[in-house]
Protein backbone atom coordinates (compact mmCIF):
# COMPACT_ATOMS: atom_id res chain seq x y z
CA UNK A 1 0.00 0.00 0.00
CA UNK A 2 1.48 3.40 -0.96
CA UNK A 3 1.84 6.32 1.45
CA UNK A 4 -1.13 8.20 -0.03
CA UNK A 5 -3.50 5.29 0.63
CA UNK A 6 -2.15 4.90 4.16
CA UNK A 7 -2.75 8.60 4.86
CA UNK A 8 -6.28 8.34 3.48
CA UNK A 9 -7.06 5.35 5.70
CA UNK A 10 -5.70 7.16 8.75
CA UNK A 11 -7.97 10.17 8.10
CA UNK A 12 -11.02 7.90 7.77
CA UNK A 13 -10.15 6.15 11.05
CA UNK A 14 -9.74 9.47 12.83
CA UNK A 15 -13.08 10.68 11.49
CA UNK A 16 -14.88 7.56 12.73
CA UNK A 17 -13.27 7.91 16.14
CA UNK A 18 -14.45 11.51 16.35
CA UNK A 19 -17.99 10.48 15.50
CA UNK A 20 -17.97 7.77 18.15
CA UNK A 21 -16.28 9.66 20.98
CA UNK A 22 -16.58 13.36 20.29
CA UNK A 23 -20.33 13.68 19.84
CA UNK A 24 -22.50 14.85 22.70
CA UNK A 25 -25.06 12.74 24.46
CA UNK A 26 -28.42 12.12 22.74
CA UNK A 27 -29.81 14.93 24.92
CA UNK A 28 -27.44 17.41 23.28
CA UNK A 29 -25.28 17.83 26.41
CA UNK A 30 -21.58 17.16 26.59
CA UNK A 31 -20.04 14.58 28.90
CA UNK A 32 -19.36 16.96 31.75
CA UNK A 33 -22.10 19.49 31.01
CA UNK A 34 -24.83 19.52 33.73
CA UNK A 35 -28.45 19.25 32.74
CA UNK A 36 -30.47 22.45 33.20
CA UNK A 37 -32.84 22.39 36.18
CA UNK A 38 -36.45 21.54 35.36
CA UNK A 39 -38.92 24.27 36.24
CA UNK A 40 -41.93 23.03 38.15
CA UNK A 41 -45.29 24.01 36.66
CA UNK A 42 -47.83 25.49 39.09
CA UNK A 43 -50.61 23.15 40.14
CA UNK A 44 -54.27 24.21 40.20
CA UNK A 45 -55.33 25.63 43.56
CA UNK A 46 -59.08 25.43 44.08
CA UNK A 47 -60.61 28.61 45.47
CA UNK A 48 -63.63 28.08 47.74
CA UNK A 49 -63.24 24.27 47.83
CA UNK A 50 -66.37 23.93 49.96
CA UNK A 51 -68.43 25.36 47.10
CA UNK A 52 -66.71 23.27 44.40
CA UNK A 53 -68.50 20.04 43.45
CA UNK A 54 -66.57 16.81 43.09
CA UNK A 55 -67.30 16.63 39.39
CA UNK A 56 -65.72 19.58 37.67
CA UNK A 57 -68.02 21.51 35.62
CA UNK A 58 -67.59 25.41 33.32
CA UNK A 59 -69.66 28.93 32.35
CA UNK A 60 -72.80 29.46 30.50
CA UNK A 61 -72.43 33.14 29.84
CA UNK A 62 -68.94 34.36 30.57
CA UNK A 63 -68.44 38.07 30.08
CA UNK A 64 -65.53 38.71 27.75
CA UNK A 65 -63.15 41.19 29.45
CA UNK A 66 -61.69 42.29 26.09
CA UNK A 67 -65.06 43.83 25.20
CA UNK A 68 -65.27 45.87 28.39
CA UNK A 69 -63.89 49.41 28.75
CA UNK A 70 -60.55 49.86 30.46
CA UNK A 71 -61.04 49.42 34.21
CA UNK A 72 -61.18 52.57 36.30
CA UNK A 73 -60.70 52.98 40.08
CA UNK A 74 -63.89 52.56 42.11
CA UNK A 75 -65.33 55.87 43.21
CA UNK A 76 -66.20 55.83 46.88
CA UNK A 77 -64.13 52.72 47.64
CA UNK A 78 -62.44 52.57 51.05
CA UNK A 79 -58.86 53.70 51.43
CA UNK A 80 -56.31 50.93 50.97
CA UNK A 81 -54.22 50.28 54.09
CA UNK A 82 -50.55 49.34 54.05
CA UNK A 83 -51.32 45.61 54.09
CA UNK A 84 -53.61 45.86 51.07
CA UNK A 85 -56.83 43.86 51.05
CA UNK A 86 -55.98 41.83 54.14
CA UNK A 87 -57.71 44.24 56.55
CA UNK A 88 -60.35 45.64 54.19
CA UNK A 89 -64.08 44.92 54.53
CA UNK A 90 -65.07 43.05 51.38
CA UNK A 91 -68.65 44.35 51.52
CA UNK A 92 -67.40 47.94 51.44
CA UNK A 93 -65.46 47.19 48.28
CA UNK A 94 -68.42 45.45 46.63
CA UNK A 95 -70.80 48.28 47.54
CA UNK A 96 -68.45 50.73 45.76
CA UNK A 97 -68.63 48.58 42.59
CA UNK A 98 -71.79 49.46 40.56
CA UNK A 99 -71.83 45.95 39.06
CA UNK A 100 -71.77 44.21 42.44
CA UNK A 101 -73.49 46.68 44.77
CA UNK A 102 -77.02 45.27 44.47
CA UNK A 103 -75.76 41.74 45.16
CA UNK A 104 -74.54 42.64 48.64
CA UNK A 105 -78.15 42.76 49.89
CA UNK A 106 -77.99 38.98 50.23
CA UNK A 107 -75.39 39.33 52.98
CA UNK A 108 -72.35 37.15 53.67
CA UNK A 109 -72.40 33.33 53.84
CA UNK A 110 -69.77 31.09 55.39
CA UNK A 111 -70.81 27.77 53.87
CA UNK A 112 -72.36 26.52 50.62
CA UNK A 113 -76.04 25.84 50.24
CA UNK A 114 -77.62 29.28 50.19
CA UNK A 115 -77.21 32.53 48.21
CA UNK A 116 -74.93 35.26 49.51
CA UNK A 117 -71.45 36.74 49.44
CA UNK A 118 -68.68 34.20 49.95
CA UNK A 119 -65.62 34.97 52.06
CA UNK A 120 -63.00 36.75 49.94
CA UNK A 121 -59.92 34.94 48.65
CA UNK A 122 -56.60 36.79 48.43
CA UNK A 123 -54.26 35.54 45.69
CA UNK A 124 -51.60 37.18 43.55
CA UNK A 125 -52.91 37.29 39.98
CA UNK A 126 -50.78 40.15 38.65
CA UNK A 127 -47.36 38.75 39.54
CA UNK A 128 -46.31 41.67 41.75
CA UNK A 129 -46.34 39.50 44.90
CA UNK A 130 -49.24 41.52 46.32
CA UNK A 131 -52.50 39.57 46.44
CA UNK A 132 -55.64 40.64 44.63
CA UNK A 133 -59.07 40.20 46.20
CA UNK A 134 -61.31 37.62 44.50
CA UNK A 135 -64.99 37.88 45.41
CA UNK A 136 -67.92 35.62 44.57
CA UNK A 137 -71.67 35.98 45.11
CA UNK A 138 -74.01 32.99 44.85
CA UNK A 139 -77.44 33.65 43.35
CA UNK A 140 -80.66 31.73 43.92
CA UNK A 141 -80.45 30.29 40.38
CA UNK A 142 -77.11 28.59 41.05
CA UNK A 143 -75.21 31.17 39.04
CA UNK A 144 -72.17 32.72 40.68
CA UNK A 145 -70.88 36.22 39.91
CA UNK A 146 -67.12 36.64 40.32
CA UNK A 147 -65.16 39.88 40.60
CA UNK A 148 -61.41 40.49 40.95
CA UNK A 149 -59.92 43.67 42.40
CA UNK A 150 -56.37 44.99 42.45
CA UNK A 151 -54.70 48.09 43.90
CA UNK A 152 -53.28 50.67 41.50
CA UNK A 153 -51.68 53.89 42.77
CA UNK A 154 -53.42 53.41 46.10
CA UNK A 155 -56.89 52.92 44.57
CA UNK A 156 -59.04 49.82 44.15
CA UNK A 157 -59.59 48.81 40.52
CA UNK A 158 -61.88 46.01 39.28
CA UNK A 159 -59.95 43.94 36.73
CA UNK A 160 -62.44 41.15 36.03
CA UNK A 161 -66.17 40.50 36.15
CA UNK A 162 -67.41 37.10 35.07
CA UNK A 163 -69.99 34.48 36.00
CA UNK A 164 -70.70 30.78 35.81
CA UNK A 165 -73.26 28.14 36.71
CA UNK A 166 -72.04 26.26 39.81
CA UNK A 167 -68.43 26.97 38.83
CA UNK A 168 -65.20 25.49 40.08
CA UNK A 169 -62.78 28.41 40.45
CA UNK A 170 -59.04 27.69 40.52
CA UNK A 171 -55.81 29.65 40.56
CA UNK A 172 -53.02 28.13 38.47
CA UNK A 173 -50.01 30.24 39.31
CA UNK A 174 -51.16 33.76 38.42
CA UNK A 175 -53.91 32.51 36.08
CA UNK A 176 -57.56 32.26 37.11
CA UNK A 177 -59.51 29.29 35.73
CA UNK A 178 -63.33 29.14 35.85
CA UNK A 179 -64.97 25.84 34.94
CA UNK A 180 -68.77 25.89 34.80
CA UNK A 181 -71.78 23.93 33.62
CA UNK A 182 -73.80 25.09 30.64
CA UNK A 183 -77.56 25.03 30.33
CA UNK A 184 -77.35 22.76 27.27
CA UNK A 185 -75.50 20.07 29.23
CA UNK A 186 -72.02 21.04 28.06
CA UNK A 187 -69.06 22.29 30.05
CA UNK A 188 -66.90 25.37 29.60
CA UNK A 189 -63.43 26.14 30.89
CA UNK A 190 -62.19 29.73 30.67
CA UNK A 191 -58.64 30.76 31.63
CA UNK A 192 -57.88 34.39 32.49
CA UNK A 193 -54.46 36.08 32.69
CA UNK A 194 -53.23 39.52 33.69
CA UNK A 195 -52.08 41.61 30.69
CA UNK A 196 -50.85 44.62 32.62
CA UNK A 197 -54.26 46.33 32.56
CA UNK A 198 -56.87 43.68 33.36
CA UNK A 199 -57.53 39.94 33.31
CA UNK A 200 -58.08 38.77 29.73
CA UNK A 201 -59.27 35.46 28.31
CA UNK A 202 -56.34 33.39 27.09
CA UNK A 203 -58.26 30.16 26.42
CA UNK A 204 -61.85 28.96 26.30
CA UNK A 205 -62.79 25.32 25.84
CA UNK A 206 -66.31 23.96 25.44
CA UNK A 207 -67.03 20.26 25.84
CA UNK A 208 -70.28 18.47 25.16
CA UNK A 209 -71.21 14.97 26.34
CA UNK A 210 -71.59 12.29 23.70
CA UNK A 211 -74.65 10.07 23.34
CA UNK A 212 -72.74 7.37 25.21
CA UNK A 213 -72.15 9.76 28.12
CA UNK A 214 -75.82 10.63 28.31
CA UNK A 215 -77.05 7.04 28.13
CA UNK A 216 -74.36 5.25 30.09
CA UNK A 217 -74.73 7.33 33.25
CA UNK A 218 -71.18 6.58 34.40
CA UNK A 219 -69.81 8.69 37.21
CA UNK A 220 -66.48 9.22 35.49
CA UNK A 221 -68.03 10.53 32.30
CA UNK A 222 -66.40 7.83 30.17
CA UNK A 223 -67.65 7.65 26.63
CA UNK A 224 -69.35 4.41 25.75
CA UNK A 225 -67.44 2.53 23.08
CA UNK A 226 -68.96 0.99 19.99
CA UNK A 227 -69.26 -2.42 21.70
CA UNK A 228 -71.00 -1.09 24.82
CA UNK A 229 -74.75 -1.32 25.00
CA UNK A 230 -76.10 0.74 27.89
CA UNK A 231 -79.20 -1.44 28.12
CA UNK A 232 -76.98 -4.39 29.07
CA UNK A 233 -75.31 -2.57 31.97
CA UNK A 234 -76.18 -3.64 35.53
CA UNK A 235 -78.38 -1.11 37.34
CA UNK A 236 -76.25 1.68 38.79
CA UNK A 237 -73.05 0.19 37.38
CA UNK A 238 -70.75 0.72 34.45
CA UNK A 239 -71.85 -0.64 31.08
CA UNK A 240 -70.13 -3.93 30.30
CA UNK A 241 -68.84 -4.92 26.87
CA UNK A 242 -71.17 -7.27 25.06
CA UNK A 243 -69.65 -10.22 23.23
CA UNK A 244 -70.36 -10.08 19.50
CA UNK A 245 -72.95 -12.51 18.24
CA UNK A 246 -71.58 -15.42 16.16
CA UNK A 247 -71.97 -14.93 12.46
CA UNK A 248 -74.92 -16.77 10.94
CA UNK A 249 -73.76 -19.53 8.48
CA UNK A 250 -74.47 -18.68 4.87
CA UNK A 251 -77.54 -20.23 3.35
CA UNK A 252 -76.90 -23.32 1.22
CA UNK A 253 -76.96 -22.66 -2.51
CA UNK A 254 -79.19 -25.20 -4.35
CA UNK A 255 -77.21 -27.30 -6.83
CA UNK A 256 -78.39 -28.92 -10.06
CA UNK A 257 -81.24 -31.39 -9.64
CA UNK A 258 -80.15 -35.02 -9.62
CA UNK A 259 -81.65 -37.42 -12.19
CA UNK A 260 -84.95 -38.79 -11.06
CA UNK A 261 -85.52 -36.10 -8.49
CA UNK A 262 -89.06 -34.93 -8.02
CA UNK A 263 -89.83 -31.70 -9.81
Amino acid sequence: MNSSARRSGAFVALGLAGLLTGCGAPSGLGKSEPAPPASAQPLPETLWPEWSPKSTSPSDAVTDPELQPAPEPLAGAPAVPADGFASLDQLEVLRADPRMKRLTRRGPVDRPGRPGVRPPVLHDLTGDERPEMISAVDLESGRVLIAVYTVRTGQIVPILHTSGLRPVVEAVGTDLVVRSSQSDGGEQTVRYRWDGTRMITVSEVRDYPTDGDRQGGTDGGATAGPDVRPSQAPRGGTPQPVAPRPARPPAATPGPASPGAAP
